[in-house]
């Protein structure tokens, strides 16, 4: 069943792509942009990545999407036409995820016990985390107690780069149409 559930997230990813490619319209793409980045934080919910889900919930799906939109609102709503062939693009695409799935080969199987991920600290840290924390879900344990000053460092740095992406687009202005003009002020 939890195959099943990827596949079906994995194949909703494939389609939002597929649509922002597509459109010309930069309100839908923003939009598909932030279902995006939901698709794959539950793509990363079903993995048991919860951490790795909220941090793309909150800057994939929130802050980026208000950002876009933000920046779209001093912009126009449609793509302009494009003077060259989208064939170089796709094909330097496609090359590089081909590159980097024969790199894949060599990666162990998902969930193996002998990969170096498994065999260092991790069975440390399940035997102690619930006796330390008592909290059933390790990866929270571990970023909540053992992580927790380099988790918030990370939580600052994100907020911070927000904070001061939404200081320069508040610092632009939009140039003011002469036609508002009342007649005598020219």
């Amino acid at each position: 069943m939890e195959t099943f559930i990827d596949i079906v997230l994995f194949g909703f990813l494939l389609l939002t792509a597929f649509a922002m490619m597509r459109l010309t319209n930069l309100f839908a793409v923003v939009m598909l942009s932030g279902v995006f980045s939901l698709l794959s934080a539950g793509l990363f919910v079903a993995m048991d990545a919860v951490d790795v889900a909220f941090t793309e919930a909150a800057v994939g799906a929130g802050i980026t999407t208000v950002l876009m939109l933000t920046t779209m609102a001093l912009t126009t709503r449609e793509e302009k036409p494009s003077s060259h062939s989208r064939l170089l693009p796709m094909l330097l695409a496609f090359f590089i995820g081909a590159a980097l799935l024969y790199a894949t080969v060599d990666v162990p199987p998902f969930g193996s016990p002998d990969t170096p991920a498994n065999t260092y600290l991790s069975t440390d840290y399940i035997d102690r985390t619930y006796k330390d924390m008592g909290l059933p879900n390790i990866v929270t344990g571990i970023l909540a107690s053992y992580r927790g000053f380099d988790t918030l460092g990370e939580v600052v740095v994100v907020f911070v780069a927000g904070v001061g992406v939404i200081c320069l687009l508040h610092g632009r202005t939009r140039p003011k149409s002469k036609s508002g003009k009342k007649g005598g002020d020219a």
